[in-house]
C-alpha cells in the first residue's frame, strides 16, 4: 500500500514539473487555423455563386420545358415569343400563369423572361433569354435552350 502512495506520489511530482503550451506554439496554431479558415472562406464563396448560377440555368430550363407545353397544344408560328416574366409585348404570347413566381437568386425578381419559338419545317428550336441581377442571353442574342449551361449565365 505505502508503495502505491510512493508511486502516485511520484506520478503526481512528474505532471507538476511538466508544462503546458508555450505562447509560441499556441500562436502557431491560431495562424495555422486562420489559414485554414481563409482557404475555405474562398472555397464556400465559389461554391454559393456556382449554385445560383445552377438555379438561374433551372430556371431557364423550366421555361424552355413550358413554352415546349405551350408549342404542343397551341398552333405557334416561327419567330413567337413566349413571355414568362415582364410586361408583355403586342406580338408575345402571355404565358406568366404557366409557371410560378421565378426568384431572381442574385436579386430580388427577374425583369425579363422570353423562350423565342423557330419553327423550321416540323421541327421546333427554342432560345432563352433571362434577365435579372445577371443575364442568360439578351432580347437581341438569346441563348440555345439546348447548350444552357452555367456558362450561359453573364
Amino acid at each position: 500500500m505505502v508503495e502505491k502512495l510512493k508511486m502516485i506520489w511520484q506520478d503526481a511530482k512528474q505532471l507538476k514539473d511538466e508544462r503546458g503550451l508555450t505562447l509560441v506554439e499556441l500562436l502557431v496554431v491560431v495562424v495555422i487555423l486562420g489559414i485554414i479558415a481563409a482557404i475555405a472562406v474562398v472555397a464556400i464563396g465559389g461554391i454559393i455563386e456556382n449554385s445560383k448560377k445552377d438555379a438561374m440555368v433551372a430556371d431557364a430550363k423550366q421555361m424552355v420545358s413550358a413554352a415546349k407545353l405551350y408549342v404542343a397544344s397551341n398552333d405557334v408560328a416561327t419567330g413567337t415569343a413566349i413571355r414568362f416574366v415582364g410586361a408583355k409585348g403586342t406580338t408575345e404570347v402571355d404565358a406568366s400563369n404557366m409557371i410560378d413566381t421565378m426568384k431572381d437568386p442574385f436579386g430580388s425578381n427577374y425583369n425579363n423572361g422570353v423562350v423565342y419559338v423557330t419553327k423550321t419545317g416540323a421541327k421546333y428550336t427554342y432560345t432563352v433569354w433571362l434577365d435579372g441581377a445577371k443575364d442568360i442571353g439578351t432580347s437581341a442574342a438569346p441563348d440555345d435552350a439546348s447548350a444552357l449551361n452555367k456558362d450561359s449565365v453573364d
